[in-house]
């Protein structure tokens, strides 16, 4: 089921990247690169920095085949994509958190502490939006107000947690799903924000 979930989810996330490529009047190839670093990236940076190879595009590489088909289509019906706005934001979500567990069984199965297993969830969930708005110019959701990033981080620990009690890797990894899933969307629903920091003294 997580593997499923994984294929809607990149799937979803290329073709939201497609169009941020298009935002920036890119070309054919630059609508596959934004695709491919939105809906592989997390797991990439997490695997460079874990030292875990093949990466996962190295050993599926259909999931290139796959995220670059979702986007070239979404440039094709992106006037359409445009009323699918609150799909996609589900989409978006359900990719947060299942990017986000699936990074914290990578760092569990090599026995990483519980600190780094957080990391590498939260690091799988939010690197490639990351990746996806510098290319594009923009200010990277994760530093922005939304609540993101700490969705993330209650998805691993809601996760990490459950397993700690012995409930099992299954409930653990649906439990944690379903909580964080929840999470983003009542944010997004009602327009929760992290705190900001606004500093505009300057110094000299």
């Amino acid at each position: 089921m997580l593997h499923i979930l994984y294929i809607i989810a990149i799937t979803a996330e290329a073709m939201t990247a497609a169009l941020s490529a298009g935002r920036r009047n890119m070309d054919w190839v630059g609508v596959c690169i934004i695709a491919w670093v939105t809906a592989l990236g997390g797991g990439t940076i997490r695997n460079i920095l874990l030292g875990h190879y093949p990466m996962t595009w190295v050993e599926h590489p259909e999931y290139l085949l796959i995220t670059a088909g979702a986007a070239l289509f979404a440039a094709l019906i992106a006037s359409v994509m445009k009323k699918l706005k609150t799909l996609f934001l589900y989409l978006d979500a359900l990719g947060l958190v299942v990017f986000t567990i699936i990074g914290c069984q990578m760092a569990q199965d090599m026995h990483l502490s519980i600190i780094i297993v957080l990391f590498s969830g939260m690091i799988t969930g939010c690197a490639g939006g990351v990746l996806r708005d510098v290319l594009c110019g923009d200010i990277p959701l994760l530093l922005r107000k939304e609540v993101y990033a700490s969705v993330s981080i209650v998805t691993g620990g809601i996760y990490v947690g459950l397993q700690y009690v012995e409930w099992g890797m299954h409930w653990a990894s649906l439990i944690a799903a379903t909580a964080g899933f929840v999470l983003r969307i009542v944010a997004i629903r009602y327009e929760w924000q992290m705190p900001k920091f606004v500093y505009k003294d300057e110094w000299h």
